[in-house]
Parts: structure tokens; C-alpha cells; sequence
């Protein structure tokens, strides 16, 4: 692998490309960053290929002028609608034994066969499958097992979490890049990608919600002991919100945006003094000038119905009785004035936060924001992959934790 990693993360209303650069200590700095408006998607989904390969060209030059450095292939992340993931089961007998005590010694083909046999789920024609995520081993009925290679026993059970993505989706994204000159390496689930940017050891492992909010979907995954059990999104975003402010005061999408980026706030107790906010005239129309108080109304009320919908599907999709961790906000809506209040006040609970990546050097910390969650993730994840040698030999980190979820990743992802 080249010692420069290339993440491409293709949203809804922005592009977002990451440079990131290993030493010879296999350590990250990002050298080149890049953000661009997108062209060509529609609720997360390629619905024009030539304005969407145009927008991805054009914001990798940008971050290639940046880090000084000529890039020839990335890796990008998949979301939306045309992700579908599900919870499966597999066994099978240990085949070898020991030669001394004469026992079954669980090897790696055992994992690997398990690992099969929980893959061999009926997924239709028109699906891809891109990923199989281990939550836990059990042998001999004896569950809470990450890694059950050279433990003895004669049966081998594991619990995956599969997710599979459209194949149109995928072909779209493989043939955007390619025509925009580059080479796609391997495509990954958004919310798995900012995961690992942004999330602790200890959230994994106590339960935790990692909420994407995006402009086109909401896009969701829920962590518990090490591992994701349930991942899905829901076809609501930031596009919806501006297009409430759009509609209510009678003004373009382009001038709705732009009032909930620089006056938005969508929790009325976190707003403050409020402030005027002037609304263009449209038509000859004069300007407008409204409270702050009144936008917030609108914006409150669509990020509450967005939160909602995504509690309700958690509650139907699991029966997780409770998660002990935090709810991690990413995404450029995590970035609105009050809404990690407002997440607090509907999922009844103050362990909420935004998701900021590590400082991981480089480019005066500007990618240190909810928005570059999943584009930092998807370096991160590369990484992870060059450093995989040396997580074999080190069966603990750095810091003296069991190497987990989050080191782990990339030997399924990458």
C-alpha cells in the first residue's frame, strides 16, 4: 500500500476528499483537505453521472493543491436508501484437533468456515455485499468471544452484522470516479467509516448511537459490546429543513441555506438573545426582517421530527433494553446551533456529543469537524490497514486496551 491514503466522501450537497500521509512510525497526518458542492445526487443517490464525475474531479484537484501531491486512487463511502443490513447466525463443528491432549483446537479455516456459513444468507440479484461484521464468538455454548482462535472446544457459533448496498449505486460511484480519472479502491458503509473517526473504546463497548445527519438522509448505526447490531437511514435531511424555511418564507433554496447556515438554531432554549434576520426580497418584494426566534421555530420543528423518526426505528429495529454510551452527532447538520440539545431533550438523555475526528496533525486542524467525520474515517480506516502486520504481532495497542472494533474494521473492509 502507498504510504498516502486518498478518502472520497460523495454527499448529497457537498464533496469531501482527504489526504492523509503515513510515517515510517505508521502514523496519520492529514496533508491535503478539500470540500466542494455536489452535483448530480439526489437524496445521497447518483442520479447524473457526468455532473457528479465533474464535481469529484474538481474537489480532488482542489485537495491535490493542497498536499502538493498527485493522487491516482481513493476510497469512498456509501449511504443512504440503497443500504440494507441485517443480523445473522452461523455454526459449524471444529475440524482439528490437538496433537498432545487430543482436543478440537479452534483455528483460523474454523473462523473462516463459520464466517461462511453466517454469510450464506439469500441476498437478491440487484445487491452487493460489503460487509461482514463479526459481534461475538461462542464456543461450546460460551458466548462474549471476540477471538476464539486456539481456544479448545467442538462447536463454533458466531453472530454477524451483514450489510449489502445496491449494485447500481455502487457501479454509479465505481464509474463517476473512474471517468473522473482515479481508481476506486474499496467502497465503505458511511456511518462505519465515521465511526472510526470519531468513536471511543469505551462507546463501543457500553452501547452507543452514532447518528449522521446528512443533507439528503439521516443515516444511522447502533453499536453495543464492540460491535454494530443494527445500521440503517431514513430519506430525511438538512435539504428538508432548508426547504421548510424556503416554502414558509416564500424565498429560493439557495437563500434558505444560506439563512440556516449563518442564523440557524434549531433548540429555542440554546438560541439566546435572539438576533434580526433579513430575508432577501424575491420579485420585487422588499426585504423582509423576522426574529430569529420565528426561524428557530421552523428549524426546531423539522430537526425534532428527524430525531423522532430515527428513535422509533431504533426502537423497532432493536430490543436493546439500554445503551450506556453516547448518542455521537456527525455530519454537517450536527454543526446547527442546539441540536445536540435538542437530541437530549428527545432521546431523553445528556450523553449526547458531536462527533469531531482526533487531531491527527496536518492542515491546521480544519478538518476537526462533525462534516469531516466519515471522509477522515475512511483514512483512518486505510491506516488501520497498513498498521495490520503489526496488530497481529501486538495483541494489544498502545494503550494497553484489547484491540477491538475499531482496529479491526479493516480486515473486513479493506
Amino acid at each position: 500500500m502507498s504510504d498516502t491514503i486518498v478518502g472520497l466522501d460523495i454527499g448529497t450537497s457537498y464533496i469531501r476528499v482527504a489526504i492523509g500521509q503515513l510515517d515510517e512510525n505508521n502514523n496519520i497526518e492529514i496533508i491535503g483537505l478539500a470540500k466542494n458542492n455536489s452535483q448530480g445526487l439526489r437524496n445521497g443517490t447518483i442520479v447524473n453521472v457526468e455532473n457528479t464525475m465533474n464535481a469529484i474531479r474538481e474537489t480532488i484537484e482542489a485537495a491535490e493543491q493542497n498536499a502538493g501531491y498527485e493522487v491516482s486512487s481513493c476510497v469512498t463511502a456509501i449511504g443512504g436508501t440503497q443500504i440494507v443490513s441485517e443480523n445473522s447466525h452461523g455454526q459449524v463443528v471444529v475440524g482439528s484437533r490437538d496433537r498432545d491432549k487430543n482436543n478440537r483446537v479452534v483455528t483460523q479455516n474454523d473462523v473462516d468456515r463459520v464466517l461462511d456459513a453466517a454469510n450464506a444468507v439469500q441476498i437478491p440479484m440487484d445487491r452487493q455485499m460489503i460487509h461482514i461484521v463479526p459481534q461475538g464468538f461462542m464456543v461450546d455454548g460460551e458466548g462474549g468471544i471476540k477471538d476464539p482462535v486456539n481456544r479448545m472446544g467442538v462447536r463454533l457459533e458466531v453472530d454477524v452484522h451483514i450489510v449489502t448496498a445496491s449494485k447500481t449505486a455502487i457501479q454509479n460511484v465505481s464509474v463517476c470516479v473512474n471517468r473522473a480519472g482515479y481508481e476506486l479502491g474499496k467502497v465503505m458503509l458511511k456511518t462505519l467509516a465515521a465511526t472510526q473517526a470519531v468513536a471511543l473504546q469505551d462507546e463501543l463497548e457500553l452501547g452507543s448511537i452514532l447518528i449522521d445527519l446528512g443533507a439528503g438522509t439521516t443515516d444511522v448505526i447502533v453499536l453495543m459490546k464492540d460491535a454494530p447490531i443494527c445500521s440503517f437511514s431514513i430519506p430525511v435531511g438538512g435539504n428538508l429543513v432548508t426547504n421548510d424555511i424556503s416554502i414558509v418564507k416564500g424565498i429560493p433554496s439557495s437563500t434558505a441555506e444560506r439563512i440556516k447556515i449563518e442564523s440557524g438554531c434549531c433548540y429555542l432554549p440554546a438560541l439566546g438573545e435572539p438576533q434580526e434576520v433579513i430575508i432577501p426580497g424575491v420579485g420585487g418584494r422588499p426585504p423582509e426582517v423576522i426574529s430569529q426566534t420565528e426561524l428557530c421555530e421552523i428549524l426546531q420543528a423539522r430537526m425534532e421530527e428527524i430525531f423522532m423518526m430515527v428513535k422509533k426505528e431504533i426502537c423497532h429495529r432493536t430490543d436493546v433494553p439500554k445503551l450506556s454510551g453516547n448518542i455521537i452527532l456527525t455530519g454537517g447538520g450536527a454543526e446547527m446551533e442546539g441540536v445536540v440539545e435538542l437530541a437530549q431533550e428527545v432521546f431523553g438523555t445528556t450523553a449526547v456529543r458531536l462527533g469531531i475526528p482526533e487531531n491527527l496533525g496536518g492542515i491546521a486542524e480544519e478538518y476537526r469537524k462533525p462534516e469531516f467525520a466519515t471522509v477522515i474515517g475512511l483514512v483512518v480506516a486505510q491506516k488501520n490497514s497498513a498498521g495490520e502486520k503489526d496488530r497481529k504481532k501486538k495483541k494489544r495497542n498502545s494503550s494497553g486496551k484489547k484491540d477491538g472494533f475499531l482496529n479491526k474494521l479493516h480486515d473486513l473492509f479493506f
